[in-house]
């Protein structure tokens, strides 16, 4: 099971529209996949509670981590760096397990010209911390607003490829790590 991980709570982001048609490509490829959207969080995470006791409805979400065979989050870039609110995401999942030799690939989205380049690398300093096993094969996908419609449709060919090309290899490297 691929845990596909929107990293932004904006509700209908460009990264939650990407995030659907990735899904919808390792579903054509025969892959079980699950949706894991950051704008469905409970609200009592956020208390400073939940550093110490983590609230009940939190369970789902951490289960749908602790559950995949891999994880592929889709990061949109926030001023030059990943959103908050996936920085506390990840802090708020069990230690070490969570991450500790769990397959993880990337695709950035930004309005911008570099795809969300420094976000991903961010990212895998952190995952790399956390000893994930790092799918080397990242999509960058720059000035979003261009290669995808109203309707939330890619409509560049070549990004098609992109997503398409990285799929079917994640999902190789999950199958090789397996033990």
């Amino acid at each position: 099971m691929i845990t596909v991980i929107i990293g932004t709570n904006r509700p209908d982001s460009n990264s939650s529209k990407i995030a659907l048609k990735l899904a919808s490509i390792y579903r054509a490829l025969g892959e079980n996949v699950q949706m894991l959207d950051l704008t469905e969080l409970p609200p009592e995470l956020f208390l400073p509670s939940a550093y110490s006791e983590k609230p009940a409805a939190f369970s789902n979400f951490s289960d749908l981590v602790l559950g995949a065979s891999g994880l592929h989050l889709v990061v949109p870039e926030y001023n030059g760096g990943f959103p908050g609110v996936l920085k506390y995401f990840i802090d708020m999942l069990p230690f070490p397990e969570s991450f500790e030799d769990r397959p993880v690939a990337f695709t950035g989205v930004a309005a911008g010209m570099f795809g969300a380049l420094r976000p991903i690398e961010q990212l895998q300093q952190i995952f790399g911390y956390r000893n994930a096993q790092i799918f080397p094969n990242r999509v960058f996908i720059m000035g979003v607003h261009k290669v995808i419609d109203e309707a939330g449709e890619i409509t560049d060919e070549k990004l098609k490829l992109r997503m398409d090309s990285q799929a079917k290899g994640f999902i190789e490297f999950i199958s090789k790590l397996k033990p």
